[in-house]
């Protein structure tokens, strides 16, 4: 039976795996981005080195990962180390564009020397925010709510009262999740490819 634990630092490769294997709106990302590591760069990697206190994984029988669950406490911290200490080991491999993107993969890039994107006025009362992923043949089986409690009541265990975080808005399965888990809709204007969700961490 999959058990959740915290994040040791020999997940690494396979929180990079999931992340590869579910970064294309839930399923594989491998055809839309063949460089394996550029997803992980941004959505899953930076978080298990700069808060692994706010990583946790399901782990199957043989203790490998098989889903994650990864969060920052606070957002706009956040968004300042990823410039200032995550970002300069990746300028030699991904350097900044100079082009408006123009594929799939200089979009992400583009994104990945944006951390500011993900400071936003409207949910600032929602400083915590997260990522969530599960392999396929582990989904829809309680997993990603219990690896949403646990991250929930670690971030209250710390103090932090709220949290959000972004969803395709076409994704609708996602926001079906999302909303038995108490999650509400937060606006936020000139939005519409993305959704912003938040709820107290209690």
């Amino acid at each position: 039976m999959p058990e959740i634990r915290p994040y040791r630092p020999s997940d690494r490769d396979a929180v990079a795996d999931i992340c590869v294997r579910t970064a294309d709106n839930g399923g594989d990302s491998r055809s839309l981005y063949p460089d394996l590591d550029l997803m992980p760069s941004i959505f899953a990697l930076p978080y298990v080195v700069l808060e692994p206190e706010f990583a946790f994984v399901l782990a199957d029988d043989a203790d490998h990962p098989v889903g994650y669950i990864l969060g920052t406490a606070d957002t706009p911290t956040f968004a300042r180390r990823f410039r200032t200490e995550w970002l300069p080991g990746l300028l030699e491999r991904y350097p900044a564009p100079t082009d408006p993107p123009g594929t799939p993969t200089e979009l992400m890039i583009s994104l990945m020397h944006d951390p500011e994107r993900l400071v936003i006025p409207e949910v600032a009362a929602y400083p915590a925010h997260l990522h969530i992923d599960l392999l396929p043949q582990y989904q829809r089986a309680g997993h990603g709510r219990a690896l949403m409690d646990t991250l929930l009541a670690a971030l209250a265990a710390a103090g932090i009262p709220a949290i959000h975080l972004t969803m395709l808005t076409s994704n609708t399965p996602a926001r079906a999740f999302y909303d038995r888990l108490g999650f509400h809709h937060i606006p936020v204007p000139d939005v519409d490819v993305v959704t912003y969700l938040g709820r107290s961490t209690q």
